[in-house]
């Protein structure tokens, strides 16, 4: 099932503000965490600021936004080109199955191809199945394992 009218996907604008939040309750509520707000408000900052490496696409139809992608594009030590991390990406519940998240997808790999990013790469829970069929169209998963260090 596809919209009747077409999936807009473009930058974040500062009147997005609401519908992120929204969609970032969402998100951190699917992975079952408390993000706090003042993180919350510094990830709304750094998406507007030019200068920033995060950015965030939202997917929009008939000027409702219904989606986004969170990324960070940075260097790094494999390649002589950026990378473009995919760090959140998110469709709301009642518009899932419409291609949306398709949509983001095809956006970051257009993109890749024209900023000239040497690759996209992203992560999701291995339970995540939804996510993961989708996300097999796009990529074959690798075989590196996660691991997190903070501090104590």
């Amino acid at each position: 099932m596809h919209w009747m009218n077409p999936v807009v996907i473009r930058s974040a604008l500062p009147g997005d503000e609401a519908a992120w939040r929204q969609l970032w309750r969402g998100y951190c509520g699917f992975y079952k965490v408390t993000i706090p707000d003042e993180v919350t408000a510094r990830t709304w900052s750094r998406i507007l600021n030019p200068d920033s490496s995060v950015l965030c696409m939202v997917a929009e139809v008939d000027g409702q936004v219904y989606g986004f992608a969170n990324c960070v594009v940075h260097e790094n030590t494999w390649e002589a080109l950026p990378v473009c991390y995919l760090e959140d990406l998110y469709v709301l519940p009642s518009a899932r199955g419409r291609g949306i998240a398709t949509a983001l997808l095809d956006w970051l790999r257009n993109a890749m191809r024209a900023e000239g990013w040497a690759r996209v790469y992203w992560m999701t829970q291995q339970g995540n199945e939804t996510a993961r069929r989708l996300y097999d169209r796009f990529a074959e998963p690798d075989d590196f394992v996660r691991y997190t260090l903070r501090p104590r």
